[in-house]
């Protein structure tokens, strides 16, 4: 089992960065698959990224079209932790972002995933 806890989170401005981080215990985190979601207030929880299991073969992430070129999700295996960079940062990226883990390969849908950490809110202010 492998426990997950997000930080990073915070205000920025428009057009700014953040960088989130996604830490594990328990477990070593290169053995799942990783997937970031967020969800703003009054709609679901949405796909931003994920990234599949360290094996044998390299994978790349992979990211929602409304992220894509702005985040970059990175993996640091000696420090049991994933991280999201967002640049380019907009209003719309408002939300409560969450980490998720699973085995083997990411998912876009947030049901695939076992493991959740608590969420970390992120606000961008015009």
């Amino acid at each position: 089992q492998v426990q997950l806890e997000e930080s990073g989170g915070g205000l920025a401005q428009a057009g700014g960065s953040l960088r989130l981080s996604c830490a594990a215990s328990g477990r070593a985190l290169r053995t799942y698959a990783i997937g970031w979601f967020r969800q703003a207030p009054g709609k679901e929880r949405d796909f931003v990224g994920g990234i599949s299991r360290n094996g044998g073969r390299t994978y790349y992430p992979d990211y929602a079209d409304s992220v894509k070129g702005r985040f970059t999700i990175s993996r640091d295996n000696p420090e049991n932790t994933v991280h999201l960079q967002m640049n380019s940062l907009k209003p719309e990226d408002t939300a409560v972002y969450y980490c998720g883990a699973r085995r083997l390969y990411y998912s876009r849908s947030d049901k695939d995933y076992d493991y959740w950490g608590q969420g970390t809110q992120v606000t961008v202010s015009l």
